[in-house]
Formats: structure tokens, sequence, C-alpha cells
């Protein structure tokens, strides 16, 4: 199921525009929805890892990671819904499930349905809109699944939106 085409949307999956890692974004969460996307990984058999720090464990209750002290290094979640594609969830709060993708993974319509496919899931079963916004401008998002439509939708129009690149910003690790 196409929700995209990529000659549409390209311009937002460009590194030298939007940056490398977009913020990918389900806002109005709680710990049940974090819950749900990690019985979600499980569901759908995608690979993963948890890991605290340096230390990979098995993955944990969303409630446990979610209480840990406020000084704790922030635990991280590898999904891989394909063996090319990889998304980081990162357990900042519960009252928003957010993650990144590697743009440079997601390139071309093949990869692109993938995306859109794994924002579908998410969004289905939280029952709530899954965003993304380019690296480093948070709170303006190009893309995202529009509960009502049940699909990918375009929130920014990519003629209008991109006439400078963006600056560039370089992960911490």
């Amino acid at each position: 199921m196409t929700d995209l085409l990529w000659d549409d949307v390209s311009c937002f999956f460009d590194p030298d525009l939007t940056g490398s890692l977009p913020d990918v974004r389900v806002p109005g969460t709680s710990v049940t929805d974090w819950q749900g996307v990690l019985d979600l990984v499980v569901e759908k058999g995608w690979r993963c890892q948890y890991s605290e720090g340096e230390t990979v464990l098995p993955v944990p209750r969303a409630e446990g990671v979610l209480s840990r002290p406020a000084e704790a290094e922030c635990p991280e979640l590898r999904v891989w819904p394909t063996a090319d594609v990889l998304a980081i969830f990162r357990f900042h709060a519960d009252d928003e499930v957010d993650f990144d993708v590697d743009l440079r993974e997601l390139q071309g319509q093949e990869r692109l349905d993938t995306f859109c496919g794994f924002l579908r899931e998410i969004g289905r079963r939280l029952g709530k809109p899954v965003l993304m916004d380019p690296e480093g401008d948070y709170g303006h998002p190009v893309l995202g699944y529009d509960i009502e439509a049940d699909r990918v939708v375009l929130l920014a129009n990519p003629q209008v939106r991109f006439l400078q690149p963006v600056r560039a910003v370089t992960p911490q690790t």
C-alpha cells in the first residue's frame, strides 16, 4: 500500500535539507501507549535490542523503564521493521513516544513504503497521530500518520518548505 509517492516527498528525505535524523513522535501519550509500542514490536516480530548505556538487556515493561531515576542514563530500544530500516526509540518521558530514523536508510519508494507502514502500525495501535519533524525543527511536522485518513499524509508543502538547507545537527551518542 502506497501512502505517499517518492517523487512528491523526496525533499523531506534529503539529509542535506532536513538533517539525517528527523524527529518522529507521538504526542500526548502515556505509559500505556509506550507499552502498546513494546507489545506491537513483539507481535509484529520486528527484531529489536533494548539497552541502558552499553548494557544490552531484555525488553522491560514500559512502567519500569519510565519510572527510572532522573539521573539514570536514557534507555533506548532499537527496532528493525525490516533488515535495512532502523528506528531508535528513546524513553525520555511518558507523555511522548519519540524515535529517530536515519534518512539515508529511507531512500526510494520501497523504503518510503516500509517507513509509512511502520508509522501506520504505530498510529493504529495507539490511535494517535505519528509526526515527523525535520531534525532540529521540532513542532513543525512535514508528514505524519493521520488517524481519520488511516494513512500517512503530507503536513507541509514540499515546494514551499525548503528554500534553504537546514543546518545539520550532529547526533550525540
